[in-house]
């Protein structure tokens, strides 16, 4: 299999959602395929770190990413969990230009398709239905994180947990309880006995 048809294997999933957004052509199909690069990270690997500008939009095929912020202690807050067919960048440093606050990296050996600034700003022009695309994607994730803060000063960790494994179904199995806790702002006693008190109930 040539080079072309790696990648061109490698597109099709991110072929197959914006199709099931919004249908497109020949020619929008041709520039996601010119414009989206594959990249591998290994687990443990940084897609980006704190201080660096975030450069790409990456589009999960395969594996997870984590976002999250390593505070003065030393301790771990993770934002955001993503895995195949979802989004994860530092929407803020990205569009801003400005140095990242936030760390993403590899939970599992994690296939994704990335673009970069300039070319997003380039696939807007030559294909203004994209830029539809990305602002609803950004405002989903706006949505999504607004959500997340209400949940975390408003919610009870019993309440968090049931909302995670809602929103998360797909990760609860895949992801060590050390993260989970840590996305949940629980410790992993706590958390156990949580997963204990679901269990007795089900």
């Amino acid at each position: 299999m040539n080079e072309d048809k790696i990648i061109q294997t490698q597109i099709e999933p991110l072929l197959d959602y914006f199709q099931n957004l919004i249908p497109l052509n020949k020619e929008e199909k041709q520039l996601v395929f010119d414009l989206f690069k594959p990249r591998l990270y290994r687990k443990r690997q940084y897609v980006l770190q704190a201080g660096d500008v975030c450069n790409q939009f990456n589009f999960i095929v395969r594996g997870c990413l984590r976002m999250y912020k390593v505070d003065d202690k030393g301790n771990t807050h993770i934002l955001q969990f993503a895995s195949e067919n979802r989004w994860l960048s530092n929407i803020g440093s990205f569009h801003e230009r400005k140095p990242s606050e936030l760390n993403i990296d590899a939970l599992e050996d994690t296939m994704v398709l990335q673009i970069s600034h300039e070319n997003l700003l380039s696939l807007y022009t030559q294909a203004p239905k994209f830029d539809r695309i990305f602002r609803v994607l950004i405002e989903n994730s706006f949505v999504s994180l607004q959500k997340r803060l209400l949940q975390n000063i408003s919610s009870s960790a019993e309440e968090r947990y049931l909302s995670f494994i809602e929103s998360y179904s797909h990760l609860a199995n895949r992801l060590p309880q050390t993260q989970i806790a840590s996305f949940l702002g629980i410790t992993p006693e706590f958390l156990s006995r949580l997963r204990n008190k679901q269990a007795k109930k089900s």
